[in-house]
């Protein structure tokens, strides 16, 4: 018999084996817990939105009052008894 048929044969046995027993209330604890994992995702995403958000103002603001685009003028001046 092949590697994947033992396998296959020995999944069947488990499958065909008493159950166990699971909690009563598993499937609304498990909801539960998928509506709160839900929440924090959608509460980090709208967190990260924000802080994005507040990077390109922050970057806006301060690229309009440095100017980065301009060359600086020149620190020195040529004298003028060339």
């Amino acid at each position: 018999m092949s590697r994947g048929g033992d396998r296959e044969d020995e999944v069947r046995r488990m499958l065909d084996g008493p159950h166990p027993q699971v909690p009563a209330d598993l499937a609304r604890w498990a909801a539960e817990r998928g509506s709160g994992m839900l929440r924090r995702r959608l509460f980090a995403r709208r967190l990260m939105l924000l802080v994005a958000c507040a990077a390109v103002v922050a970057f806006t603001v301060w690229a309009m009052a440095a100017h980065p685009w301009q060359v600086p003028p020149a620190e020195t001046t040529p004298s003028e008894g060339w």
